[in-house]
């Protein structure tokens, strides 16, 4: 692999910020000379481009309006008809979409089709610009590092190039280097170019690469062929499409780079990642920085440490030690949860922690998802701790006979699970190794099943508009390591696409190895995306656990064999470690009252009222409510400070005039026109409307 060369012989800083650069990563801008697979690669893709063959004919292109154009096999392309139909059109679009498929704008047409044309703002047509952007940070790093790349993807909010590195470790230093030669092959206007190869012909462009040596052997067939792109000297295994050339990106910025391993798996080659951002236009991202700004602000970590919520420790990583603050809205989470099982049917449960092996090999986890499992050998046999609820509950149902009549039984569990997650993905309480779940399955009659969902998708909504949450849903379908058979599959998928709670995303060959799921995105206050709960259809389980119940049917004739319930899993906040992630950044630290670990804080203006304004929180914490006096030594001024700084919804302030009256001084978080002092209001009024707040679960902090 290419190494740098000595400092004396590199080509002078041209400058002030070049050598600002070179000072700062202590490294060249770019290799000298630059690494030899780079010329070799090119060498092989012109010689192979000028071997294909392009017949030209007349064809029809369709547009989504119904009109036709027409234009010339292997010679018009999308860009052509989007100049035809206004520059400003050609400007704004970055990918087309040729019946159905994604298509690169400057690819010829090769027959008849229908056209689409989509710009940055379309998801497909973001996921294609972010795509060609790490195309250009590959460039960048192949160019500064002389590394082996692997894979470069889009991801939800930018992308990344994983990359292989001899005897050097990426760091901050190297950012703006890397920045720096991106926007030169930006400047270049570098065209994606697409060609068609063979098996054999890419093991000899990848030669030098292993781990793109790997890529082909196992996901190409031998005598088949896949597409490689090229822009400038960087040549990319990639079946695209992409952006017409470097030019359409107006703004790249490297945001973070972290440690992977190839392919995730913790055997393989440990490799660095670098993630980065573009748009076309420079102002989205001035409001993308302004974006990370706010979200650094929100940050649970930051927040859950200044409000002191909770913490990590080394000594147990991935494992969340809540404090009072933390644990009050840990369990009004669970309390808002059980009030709702109560009124929908739900029967609480408890089960295990920790099972034998026979238990996991009946259900299929121990040969689906042994690796995310934590393991215990006791008296020579093999235990886990549960990663999940589903299989205990299994063994409760089947704990005695069970009548139609029973059906649907709900069965729901505050279980504690662990998850075998890899110490570089843990992160906050976002991702960690032990967590609560508000687990529910509901075994019922594949009669019942349609109204179960929809029972599921009225809970959901309610849960969710307590928080102001808006939601989107994605339907995942049968994955390659499914269990069962495909008939029962289909049996499955089918109630789960009758949706009446709105549209959602088919995706195709996401779902888990037992059923389809219903996976629900919710959109936070940044109007950033999580998956939170999820709905999954099984017949796999009852079936492993040979699940019965007696059918009307059977209770006439009992030669009958028994019927097989059908298992919905169903979770609406997940796991509750990763929903107080989202809400404490959803909500910047600013809890509604309802959910507020800090309600009242009650401040005597001075000693003498230290009695009553105690008088007051014991009478408050008396209702269920959260309330502290400050009798501290700190003038009124700074107590006041201190309270809203810590975020109490409410700061009653007693003196003399109050206790003479028996009312308090109220100051509202959220009303800057209470924060000097305002009406007296009698403590019965508002300790009676403090209640009804709590009670009401509303998102405003009024009292009314």
């Amino acid at each position: 692999m290419t190494t740098p060369v000595a400092s004396s012989s590199q080509p002078k800083p041209k400058d002030k910020k070049d050598k600002a650069l070179a000072a700062a990563s202590q490294y060249p801008l770019e290799l000298q000379p630059p690494p030899a697979y780079i010329d070799q690669r090119i060498e092989l893709f012109e010689k192979l481009r000028a071997e294909i063959p392009q017949p030209r004919e007349e064809i029809t292109i369709t547009m989504p309006d119904g009109s036709e154009r027409k234009g010339t096999s292997w010679e018009t392309s999308p860009m052509d008809v989007a100049k035809e139909v206004s520059k400003s059109l050609s400007e704004r679009i970055v990918i087309a979409k040729v019946n159905g498929d994604l298509w690169d704008l400057e690819r010829p047409l090769e027959a008849s089709c229908k056209l689409e044309l989509l710009d940055f703002e379309h998801p497909e047509g973001k996921r294609v610009f972010w795509h060609s952007s790490a195309h250009v940070l590959g460039e960048a790093a192949e160019r500064h590092y002389g590394c082996h790349l692997c894979i470069g993807p889009p991801t939800d909010d930018g992308f990344f190039y994983e990359m292989a590195i001899e005897e050097r470790a990426v760091t901050h230093a190297d950012y703006p280097a890397l920045e720096k030669i991106s926007e030169s092959a930006i400047k270049d206007k570098q065209k994606f170019e697409r060609l068609v190869i063979s098996k054999e012909k890419l093991l000899e462009m990848f030669s030098y690469n292993k781990y793109k040596k790997y890529l082909i052997e196992t996901k190409i067939p031998d005598g088949s062929s896949t597409t490689v792109y090229r822009c400038g000297p960087m040549v990319d295994l990639c079946v695209g499409p992409h952006i017409p050339h470097t030019g359409k990106i107006k703004a790249f910025m490297v945001t973070k780079n972290s440690a992977s391993y190839f392919l995730g798996d913790s055997n393989n080659d440990s490799l660095q990642r670098v993630y980065g951002i573009s748009f076309p236009d420079k102002k989205q991202l001035t409001d993308y920085k302004a974006f990370l700004a706010e979200a650094a602000k929100r940050d649970h970590r930051k927040i859950g440490r200044e409000q002191e919520l909770f913490f990590f420790n080394d000594l147990s990583p991935g494992s969340c030690f809540f404090l009072p603050h933390g644990t009050r809205i840990y369990n009004t989470l669970l309390e808002l949860m059980r009030s709702e099982y109560v009124k929908r049917g739900y029967q609480e449960v408890i089960s295990p922690n920790m099972y034998n092996s026979k238990l996991w090999e009946t259900s299929g986890h121990w040969q689906n998802y042994r690796d995310d499992m934590f393991t215990l050998d006791i008296e020579k046999e093999k235990w886990a701790l549960k990663p999940m609820n589903c299989p205990g509950h299994c063994l409760i149902f089947d704990s005695r006979d069970r009548s139609y009549k029973e059906l649907p039984i709900r069965m729901a569990e505050f279980g504690i699970i662990h998850r075998n997650e890899a110490s570089g993905a843990l992160t906050g309480l976002t991702r960690v190794r032990r967590f609560m779940q508000d687990d529910t399955h509901v075994f019922c009659m594949p009669s019942q099943i349609t109204s179960e969902i929809e029972a599921l998708f009225d809970f959901m909504q309610h849960v969710y508009g307590l928080f102001g949450f808006e939601f989107r849903m994605e339907l995942s379908t049968r994955p390659e390591n499914y269990l069962g058979t495909v008939e029962t599959w289909d049996v499955a998928e089918a109630p789960s696409t009758n949706n009446t709670a709105g549209e959602w995303q088919i995706n195709p060959g996401d779902g888990a190895f037992y059923g389809p799921k219903i996976d629900i995105y919710i959109k936070d206050a940044l109007r950033r995306s999580f998956q939170c709960a999820t709905i999954q259809l099984d017949f796999q389980l009852p079936e492993r656990f040979n699940l019965k119940y007696r059918s009307a049917e059977e209770m006439t004739n009992p030669d009958k064999p028994p019927s097989r319930p059908v298992m919905i899993h169903r979770a609406i906040l997940g796991s509750l470690e990763r929903f107080i992630a989202i809400i404490t950044e959803h909500f910047g630290g600013k809890w509604p009252f309802w959910l507020s670990p800090r309600q009242v804080l009650v401040i005597p203006v001075a000693i003498p009222y230290k009695d009553y304004a105690q008088e007051i929180a014991d009478k408050l914490s008396a209702l269920g409510l959260f309330a502290d006096v400050d009798n501290g030594a700190d003038t009124l001024p700074k107590k006041i400070r201190n309270g809203e700084i810590a975020q109490y919804n409410f700061l009653l302030v007693v003196g003399q005039e109050e206790l003479d009256s028996r009312s308090v001084n109220v100051r509202n978080r959220d009303d800057v026109g209470t924060k000097s002092k305002g009406e007296m209001v009698p403590l019965e009024e508002v300790t009676s409307k403090l209640v009804a707040l709590k009670k009401s679960r509303s998102l405003e902090n009024k009292l009314v």
